[in-house]
């Protein structure tokens, strides 16, 4: 439910709307009492998809921000679904990079703008 909402960068769509995220590709497991490993599995609309790193940098802050309860979180591109998926992988997972791309100010509007709520 935290994520259906998120808006795609380029689209009036959400990612639910445009199947680059769905139910299926959440899952969540127990690691210990009150904490949980949250992983999401993304699909790109094609397989070259400039803004791939943009949306998972996207689901991440939606994530971090939202989970009521202590977790880890780890974010991938489907398995065979982007032709950079390994180092886009790398980036969205990667705490220092991301809180980097969160300083630089127009990559922290769009996403502001993709995982705001709509009113």
């Amino acid at each position: 439910d935290i994520i259906r909402s998120i808006r795609d960068p380029e689209k009036p769509n959400t990612l639910e709307e445009l199947e680059v995220v769905t139910e299926s590709c959440v899952e969540v497991q127990e690691l210990g009492e009150e904490e949980y490993l949250v992983t999401i599995r993304f699909t790109p609309t094609v397989p070259h998809c400039s803004l791939a790193t943009l949306i998972g940098l996207c689901l991440r802050i939606k994530l971090q921000r939202c989970l009521p309860f202590r977790h880890k979180l780890e974010i991938y591109i489907s398995e065979g679904t982007h032709s950079t998926e390994e180092d886009i992988n790398k980036q969205i997972n990667d705490k220092e990079r991301v809180a980097a791309a969160m300083e630089n100010p127009n990559l922290r509007e769009i996403v502001e703008q993709c995982v705001t709520e709509p009113e």
